[in-house]
């Protein structure tokens, strides 16, 4: 299975293009379209309620093996900036830029803002990503006119990514949690994903940062009872010794999570971090579908302190929150300031 972020800006066309490339299901915050008319099975995350709020595209992001940048022919926002920079820092190398609207515009002028748009990637993770241009208008006359070369991009990348997931389904099974409900006669169901390892009816697994054992009491598939499912997969959870109190997006299945709320963060800041970040600065911390503010107490450089971490440097960060998170060491931390227009900041891993 192939999970698929379709971000961009608001008036991008980009709920259009989900909604023509798959049948839509799970509606929050994100919008989950589904496509499981192939061997292949696609789920399209559509970050519905960004740029207003950065969780929704943290959480398309995070929840994806790759993405759909969508871009309008009229040329480059601050927002399309904010979506490379948050792609360049969580290093997702595989892609498309949809150029959308192409209906707007005339051939010539699409073929220069391509050129454009190699020139603005240049030295990011999107600089070898194709780009497709069509026509997400779903009233004119040659609506979705170039989608089909788009899905053959798209299915190419999905077997790659098929081949990858493969090779972790041996891993210790780890699942995030996106949405949850309490169902009569079921009990809490949670909906997510299958970040490594393979799943079985009546596993007992971890919950955390709740740290508590509970009973995987069915695993569906795109609305199918199945018995085990591996990386890659979305699955609807029916789960045994739990209360919906105890749930938070973001929370993992899983039999070996570190939990802490203080952090200390080998972090690298993003070149278009103009500010830089300093000491009591507050940061938005994400790791995975969890968030939570935290208080920068220290930076470290080379053994020495400092009392800024420049654009493009890498320090060391320590960190105070308000919550338990829940991580691995493998996990990547993104961060976040509200306070500026280019938002995305720094990224990091857990020392």
């Amino acid at each position: 299975m192939t999970n698929i972020a379709i971000i961009g800006d608001e008036k991008s066309g980009r709920t259009s293009l989900g909604s023509k490339l798959g049948k839509k299901g799970t509606d929050s915050d994100i919008t989950l379209f589904n496509d499981d008319r192939h061997e292949q099975k696609y789920v399209y995350i559509d970050a519905k309620s960004y740029p207003k709020s950065l969780k929704s595209i943290v959480a398309a992001l995070n929840l994806s093996d790759t993405a759909l940048l969508c871009v309008t022919p009229n040329g480059l926002t601050p927002i399309v900036g904010e979506c490379i920079v948050a792609l360049d820092l969580l290093q997702l190398k595989r892609g498309i830029i949809v150029i959308t609207k192409s209906d707007t515009s005339y051939q010539m002028e699409i073929d220069a803002f391509k050129e454009k748009l190699k020139k603005v990637t240049a030295g990011t993770v999107l600089e070898n990503w194709e780009i497709v241009s069509l026509n997400t208008n779903k009233d004119a006359s040659n609506a979705f006119e170039g989608i089909e070369e788009l899905k053959e991009k798209i299915h190419k990348i999905g077997d790659e990514i098929t081949a990858e997931q493969k090779t972790k389904d041996d891993l210790p099974p780890r699942v995030v949690i996106d949405h949850f409900f309490n169902v009569t006669g079921i009990g809490i169901v949670i909906l997510g994903k299958v970040l490594q390892g393979t799943i079985h009816t009546h596993d007992k697994i971890g919950l955390y940062p709740v740290d508590k054992k509970i009973d995987i009491r069915s695993i569906q598939t795109h609305d199918v009872d199945v018995k085990k499912t591996g990386t890659g997969s979305r699955v609807g959870l029916g789960l045994k010794g739990l209360l919906e109190r105890e749930l938070e997006r973001g929370f993992l299945l899983s039999n070996n999570e570190l939990i802490a709320s203080e952090f200390e963060i080998e972090c690298t800041l993003s070149k278009f971090a103009k500010g830089g970040v300093q000491t009591d600065d507050v940061l938005h911390l994400f790791v995975g579908l969890q968030s939570d503010p935290v208080r920068v107490k220290k930076i470290m450089m080379d053994g020495t302190e400092k009392e800024i971490l420049k654009a493009g440097e890498t320090g060391i960060l320590k960190l105070a929150g308000n919550k338990k998170i829940a991580y691995s060491k493998e996990d990547t931390f993104l961060f976040a300031s509200l306070e500026e227009n280019q938002r995305f900041t720094a990224i990091g891993k857990s020392i």
